[in-house]
């Protein structure tokens, strides 16, 4: 009821709309302004107190125009308590467990405030089973749809997330074919720039007629392809033929335009081809992409805490 530790904030890099659940997190943020930071460290003491936790507590922010607004407030324990507890060092359910038994963080060597980060960079990632789940769409939103997690670790923030990835049953394409099936058009100006990064790393993209003609404006060849609606060869039989290594598709509000891509999001899973439903993940595979470029070692956590 006195001091607040807070062992560590972690950012997803998936933004709000996906279930924390199912987004990717990373151990320190990446992209978190300083003064945001203290934003989410004072609301977390004033609250801690305020509610009167004695034991393990988790805050959601979400952040818009440099302003941390508060999303949900849960007096428990969370899943990214076992994870936060190896990146940290803080044995954080038992420090809990003691401050519920009376005994207090300053008696247990630990103060009010952020506990101090270490020389390590951590990726939390989803672990999600539609292979086995027949009649669950693969697109992310509110519902939490992964069955498990995974952490990658590094001291580089592209060389953790591709472990991430990698750890998290995603086979990481190094070339080939990617499908750009139905960008919705609030996200095409922000796709661009990720499209042109696969290019440029080998890829050949093709694309359903009209995001294929957006990007064909704006100096990338993308290869025409018919959404499913239309008659063979399609979108899913591009997936099913094994030409296409990666599949990128962001939801829509068009109703036929979103039963064409949920069936080859489908065929995605059925064909072993990772399917990406949001451009913040994309931008993301792209980045543990370039890093396959270093070369990569693999340490224990100890170690690299050690380091």
């Amino acid at each position: 009821g006195v001091d607040v530790l807070i062992p560590g904030i972690m950012e997803h890099i998936e933004r709000a709309g996906v279930h924390s659940g199912d987004s990717m997190a990373v151990y320190p943020p990446q992209s978190i302004e300083p003064e945001v930071i203290e934003q989410v460290i004072r609301h977390a003491i004033a609250l801690s107190r305020a509610l009167e936790v004695r034991g393990l507590m988790n805050i959601q922010y979400v952040v818009e125009n440099g302003v941390a607004y508060i999303l949900e407030v849960n007096p428990r324990a969370s899943r990214t308590i076992p994870y936060l507890s190896k990146i940290t060092g803080v044995p954080m359910v038992k420090v809990a467990t003691n401050v519920m038994l009376g005994k207090t963080l300053r008696e247990q060597g630990y103060t009010t405030g952020l506990w101090p980060t270490r020389n390590l960079i951590a990726v939390k990632a989803p672990v999600f089973s539609f292979s086995k789940l027949h009649r669950v769409d693969i697109g992310l939103g509110p519902e939490m749809k992964s069955t498990g997690e995974i952490l990658g670790v590094d001291t580089d923030f592209s060389r953790a997330l591709y472990k991430a990835m990698v750890a998290s049953g995603i086979d990481v394409p190094t070339g080939g074919g990617v499908l750009v099936a139905t960008i919705a058009e609030r996200d095409k100006s922000e796709a661009l720039p990720i499209i042109r990064g696969f290019v440029e790393l080998g890829f050949q993209v093709a694309a359903t007629a009209g995001t294929a003609r957006f990007l064909q404006e704006h100096g990338i060849a993308a290869a025409p392809v018919k959404k499913v609606q239309e008659g063979s060869p399609n979108m899913v039989d591009l997936v099913r033929s094994g030409e296409v290594s990666l599949l990128i598709n962001t939801l829509s509000n068009n109703k036929a335009s979103e039963q064409d891509a949920s069936k080859t999001r489908r065929a995605s899973v059925e064909s072993g081809v990772p399917c990406l439903t949001s451009l913040d993940t994309a931008r993301a595979l792209l980045m543990a992409l370039r890093s396959r470029r270093e070369s990569l070692q693999c340490l224990t956590i100890d170690e690299y805490v050690a380091a």
